[in-house]
């Protein structure tokens, strides 16, 4: 697939903070946090964590129906060293040696097949620490101008360039001839508001403190309310901490969707791209509508059939897969009347 008439630019504007919580609602949210304590090249500290809340129809304070975590060592080729959940999950430890990419899903289904049966907290953290490992080194771009020689430095028989290569043609950014390539290609993001609103400060769990520290936060949002239809208003970004202060983005998108409350199929979609690296990347939210008709518990399976490769963004078709748990999630709003 060759792209054409792609933008000048790729889009550099975050959507800011989260919307407020509306009355009689359903919100998940959750992150994973990246840091290296012991510097570049060394192991990463994974922190997940993840939480379903309620706001009543009266409105007020979140109601938590759902909370877990994950703490993860992963080394620099991004095999999991340890790992442990809260709750514990003691099946966890079967995961120690398998690596953060494509394969690791497939070892979750083997490890806590119930975990993505019910759709909990957990399983979407645990599923995203493929894409939080792969993304997370480019924290250290916002911190090191000569972040590469580093790193190249410090990862020793490890070849970068190759490595870099290897993604031609696994999403729309990375298209053959793609501004991706460029070695002088614009790696500096964009500014990232605190996604805590603030005048509702509980609308989001409790964030991994990075201040003053290299780390990226991966961080999702799914709102679920019923209006004549079900509608879903999700959003998803990587940011890294900056040496300035504050955050920056390199990967946000937000999505709203509109699904049939019966049937749970998708009635209308669209996805908008707020932060993305390169000026190829916002051409895959042409090829949303392919989702139209879905129901929502097939869409993991869908998205990777019909926006695979070049006809999608990794980090968006991750979103829409998250979706995927909108049915369980939608049985909390039988508790809104309730509360």
């Amino acid at each position: 697939m060759v792209v054409k008439d792609v933008p000048a630019a790729p889009p550099r504007r975050s959507a800011g903070p989260a919307p407020l919580r509306v009355p009689g609602s359903v919100r998940r949210t959750s992150s994973i946090d990246v840091s290296w304590p012991r510097g570049r090249g060394e192991n990463a500290r994974l922190v997940g964590r993840a939480r379903d809340i309620v706001t009543p129809a009266s409105g007020g304070a979140p109601i938590v129906q759902a909370e877990d975590s994950f703490e993860a060592i992963l080394q620099p080729d991004r095999t999991i060293v340890a790992i442990e959940a809260q709750p514990a999950r003691p099946a966890l430890s079967r995961l120690v040696g398998e690596r953060g990419g494509g394969g690791l899903r497939q070892k979750l289904e083997e490890v806590v097949p119930e975990e993505r049966r019910n759709a909990t907290p957990l399983y979407l953290i645990l599923d995203d620490i493929s894409g939080a490992s792969l993304v997370s080194g480019w924290a250290w771009s916002q911190w090191d101008p000569n972040w590469l020689e580093t790193a190249r430095a410090a990862m020793k028989g490890f070849d970068l360039e190759k490595a870099f290569k290897s993604r031609e043609g696994i999403c729309i950014g990375f298209t053959p001839g793609s501004s991706a390539f460029q070695p002088d290609r614009d790696r500096s993001g964009a500014p990232a508001p605190d996604l805590r609103h603030p005048q509702d400060p509980d609308g989001w769990h409790v964030f991994t403190a990075q201040n003053g520290a290299v780390g990226l936060r991966r961080a999702r949002r799914i709102d679920i309310r019923m209006d004549d239809h079900l509608v879903i208003d999700a959003a998803f970004q990587d940011s890294a901490t900056s040496p300035a202060g504050g955050r920056r983005a390199v990967h946000e998108y937000t999505l709203v969707v509109a699904a049939d409350p019966k049937s749970l199929r998708v009635l209308s979609i669209e996805a908008v791209p707020h932060v993305l690296p390169h000026a190829e990347c916002p051409s895959a939210t042409l090829n949303v509508r392919r989702l139209l008709d879905t129901p929502l518990p097939a869409l993991r399976e869908k998205v990777l059939s019909e926006l695979r490769g070049t006809a999608g963004c990794t980090h968006l078709n991750d979103a829409f897969r998250a979706l995927a748990d909108v049915p369980m999630l939608v049985r909390y709003l039988e508790k809104v009347a309730a509360y």
